[in-house]
């Protein structure tokens, strides 16, 4: 299997992305919802929550933007995935 050309693309400048919200989930906030963990979109910011989380909303980030890097925003975590490829890999 080729290696993934999107996740070997990620720099330390777009792993370090500032948050757009960085206090949690951008549509769980506005709802009023919670979440399990946070991912973040590695291309424009967007913070959403995990697959763990009722509502998913990272990769419903991910079906409406195609946007395919993300990156676990999660105190500690080094991790990015890409949803095209369906491969991970430490930052």
């Amino acid at each position: 299997m080729a290696a993934c050309t999107h996740l070997s693309a990620i720099t330390p400048a777009e792993f370090g992305r500032k948050p757009n919200t960085p206090n949690g989930c951008e549509e769980c906030l506005q709802m009023g919802d919670s979440w399990v963990q946070l991912r973040l979109c590695l291309e424009c910011g967007h913070v959403g929550c995990c697959d763990s989380s009722k509502n998913k909303h990272a990769t419903k980030h991910y079906h409406r933007s195609k946007h395919p890097v993300i990156r676990s925003f999660e105190p500690g975590d080094r991790w990015i995935w890409c949803y095209v490829d369906e491969v991970g890999a430490d930052m």
